[in-house]
């Protein structure tokens, strides 16, 4: 399907009277057509980058250094932030927190503090985080397919 826009093009003034007509300009432009699979709808059917695309939504979700490794180890069960620490050695404990707090905006995450002394916090994933579970394993398939098509690199062996 050819879909046609005509807009008008600026010119001079003329000697016609108002009532001639103006030139015009015609430009074809295809409408585009949606796979069923990438995007079944219309929040999916955008032609540039929209926040409101639930892939860019997902990708967000996801995205910033270590928040991948931070989701993979609450996605099993709770942790306090010692816990999560230990299950992760090298994240600083500023970083840690940083992702911790960003994952609880991006409603992922639950923080619970508990009572008693000292005050101890528990992280718990919550349903939408939960529901990244299989987004995580696809991430690792597919990283691990683009791994093995790269071509290698001649200048490390």
């Amino acid at each position: 399907m050819i879909v046609r826009k005509v807009s008008v093009a600026a010119h001079a003034p003329s000697q016609a009277g108002p009532d001639v007509g103006r030139q015009t300009e015609t430009h074809a432009t295809e409408t585009h057509v949606w796979d069923p699979d990438l995007a079944p709808t219309t929040p999916g059917r955008t032609l540039r980058p929209d926040a409101d695309c639930p892939v860019e939504i997902a990708l967000a979700a996801v995205a910033g250094r270590w928040t991948t490794l931070v989701l993979r180890v609450l996605i099993h069960a709770p942790h306090s932030f010692g816990t999560l620490r230990e299950q992760l050695p090298e994240i600083s404990p500023k970083m840690l927190a940083d992702r911790l707090s960003t994952l609880c905006e991006r409603g992922l995450v639950d923080q619970e503090r508990l009572a008693g002394f000292p005050v101890r916090t528990r992280y718990t994933l919550t349903p939408a985080g939960q529901a990244l579970h299989p987004l995580l394993i696809e991430l690792y398939r597919t990283g691990e397919e683009l791994s093995a098509a790269r071509p290698v690199d001649r200048a490390r062996t």
